[in-house]
């Protein structure tokens, strides 16, 4: 007889507390994006365009979350977006954007561990980076593989050393803008070169757009919320406690630190650093800057690559729950963890690096490009899903103010998220450099598509369906 944790039906544990939800969706955001990424982001759109793109993305994340925040605190389901798309907008849309989603996010992981052993290379220039990526892949495999409370731990501190850095890059970096700081000698710039050297927008306004989709890539993650709504305690307040969080903090953080670097670090030279991070620590005299970053950014890879396999292990896992996947990957250990759906996740994340190796310039590529489309079509299909919900509870007459967490001037905050996340695929379209991305994170999509009318919906045996207990519906039935 198998035991409850064996069995394909078991659940998964409500062990996540306030804090590490806070902190996953927070780490989630402050990455290499806004370390390495920012300095790129200056050097494009100039000082004026850099804030001005970072506070459009701030706009979207914002609207997202809010939109992502009615639905989880009704719905707090492992599955998230996929299953609300499947739901509200549509199963071949759920199937669609639910492996795009797993695919980028294994992707990522590949991707993070060679990173990880870049970076290490600073340090021990004489160890292989395939050692490091060995010793990287065995540690995240082991904190994911314990229980979700270890891997919400130490994502909780990862997170709590990247937040700290950006903190007192800050504190450190507007001390020096001021005067308060020296730096080696130099008069305090204030907001000179925001001024000089072109002004704003030294490049055209037209910059801002060819740079924003870069912009918004790195604030995606905060959606990683939805997938821990299931596993967290009471969502009906810790959602809303930290969604209300994130979203002001991480406004602050990203855009007073675009205001530093660019006030600090003439546009031109933003792009040839290693990181604007470094270049201020350097110039006030903080000793050892470079290595402190090092660290930081490797804290952050580490973070990537532990949320993104967490990530890819529950949606995998909620695959099997709603037909697409194989119900062996359903299935939990003694500790409560879909342990064949993280065996599985972190082998596909072991081939797509392989892939970079021996197909760069072919299956790489398009591993890449679905990785760029694949958030923001999930923060579309947030948006139209939320929309769809709340019709629908309208239709069925209930009360919307029995919602416990509920988008603010419905419906024009759907609608919007909507619109603007639709027109950074178009910046995409205009953009040679990102065009080809476009085409194949396209293609990937009609692909997927068609494999669910050919697989699924031309057979009803194998047509998706959801266990009660799992149902998108959820708020309706308890309510009923």
């Amino acid at each position: 007889m198998k035991s409850k944790q064996d069995n394909h039906s078991a659940e998964l544990q409500r062990s996540m507390k306030s804090r590490h939800l806070f902190m996953l969706s927070l780490g989630g955001v402050i990455g290499t994006g806004l370390f390495l990424g920012s300095g790129a982001t200056l050097n494009g759109a100039g000082p004026g365009g850099a804030v001005i793109a970072y506070l459009f993305g701030g706009l979207i994340m914002y609207l997202v979350m809010v939109c992502l925040g009615e639905l989880a605190v009704a719905m707090p389901i492992t599955g998230s977006f996929q299953v609300y798309a499947t739901k509200y907008i549509g199963p071949a849309t759920g199937f669609t954007l639910g492996w795009m989603y797993w695919l980028s996010w294994a992707t990522t992981v590949g991707l993070e561990f060679t990173a990880a052993g870049m970076v290490m290379k600073r340090w021990f220039p004489s160890v292989p980076i395939w050692v490091w990526c060995i010793l990287f892949i065995v540690l995240l495999f082991s904190l994911n593989a314990l229980t979700t409370k270890s891997f919400a731990e130490t994502e909780y501190w990862f997170a709590g050393i990247k937040v700290s850095a950006v903190v007192a890059f800050i504190l450190i970096g507007g001390a020096a803008m001021f005067g308060f700081l020296d730096m080696n000698g130099k008069q305090a710039p204030l907001f000179s070169n925001f001024i000089n050297n072109g002004g704003f927008f030294p490049n055209g306004f037209s910059a801002v757009f060819i740079t924003m989709m870069a912009v918004v890539f790195s604030f995606q993650g905060s959606e990683l919320m939805g997938i821990a709504a299931g596993e967290s305690e009471n969502p009906q307040k810790t959602i809303p406690k930290a969604i209300r969080s994130i979203i002001f903090r991480v406004l602050i953080f990203y855009v007073l630190a675009i205001i530093v670097i660019a006030a600090l670090i003439p546009w031109k030279q933003a792009g040839l650093v290693e990181s604007p991070f470094v270049a201020v620590f350097d110039s006030v005299g903080i000793p050892y800057a470079a290595d402190i970053m090092n660290f930081v950014i490797l804290t952050a890879l580490l973070s990537v690559g532990n949320s993104g396999l967490y990530v890819c292990t529950r949606m995998l896992w909620s695959f099997s729950r709603s037909g697409i996947a194989h119900p062996v990957f359903g299935k939990l250990n003694a500790r409560g963890v879909p342990f064949n759906a993280l065996l599985i996740s972190l082998s596909f994340a072991l081939l797509s690096l392989l892939t970079s190796v021996i197909a760069a310039e072919t299956l790489f590529v398009v591993l890449l490009s679905v990785t760029g489309m694949a958030g923001t079509l999930t923060w579309m299909s947030i948006a139209l899903s939320q929309y769809n919900f709340r019709k629908r509870l309208i239709k069925s007459g209930d009360h919307v103010d029995e919602l416990k967490y509920k988008v603010p001037f419905f419906p024009l905050i759907p609608i919007l998220c909507f619109v603007l996340c639709t027109s950074l695929l178009v910046f995409m379209a205009f953009d040679p450099a990102q065009r080809s991305s476009l085409l194949f994170g396209l293609g990937c999509m009609g692909l997927c598509y068609m494999y669910y009318y050919l697989r699924y919906k031309r057979n009803d045996k194998h047509a998706i369906s959801f266990k009660e207990d799992n149902s998108a519906d959820l708020f309706l039935k308890e309510k009923a």
